[in-house]
């Protein structure tokens, strides 16, 4: 619904809605390798801590790889070839799975990070990374 809505929206401003579908076919073919490589990140922050929950559906736990430095979480993971489902002659019809390297990076800043925690449970990477208090990120110096 929310694509009908910013398609009359866009209609309404003078777009025409035929070179608007074209134009999102067209680079959609181009981006959707890109987007499937991307890591789905799901992100919530409350007083005590960041949540980070990421989808790594296909990824043995053994392969990610995670660190967090400079007020950035670093994810790094490695999903393995699948089974080939072609026929005898080498046919697909289609194939959407992906394999290779994922990686991407999350800016959170002020973390206690000897605290972090992180759990993989079906296919997701759930971090919960806790806030600095204050009497944590202040260092008083005494003046002599």
């Amino acid at each position: 619904m929310s694509n009908e809505l910013q398609s009359r929206r866009n209609y309404g401003l003078g777009f025409d809605p035929f070179f608007g579908t074209l134009q999102d076919n067209f680079f959609d073919s181009f981006l959707s390798k890109e987007s499937s490589q991307s890591l789905k990140t799901d992100i919530q922050e409350n007083d005590q801590n960041y949540e980070v929950q990421v989808e790594l559906s296909g990824v043995k736990k053994d392969d990610i790889n995670m660190n967090y430095s400079n007020g950035v979480l670093n994810i790094d993971a490695k999903k393995d070839s699948f089974t080939d489902h072609s026929d005898k002659d080498g046919n697909m019809m289609l194939s959407e799975r992906n394999y290779g390297s994922l990686s991407r990076s999350y800016r959170l800043p002020n973390v206690n990070s000897d605290e972090i925690n992180a759990k993989f449970e079906n296919g997701v990477l759930k971090v919960t990374l806790p806030k600095l208090t204050k009497s944590q990120n202040t260092n008083n110096i005494e003046i002599n």
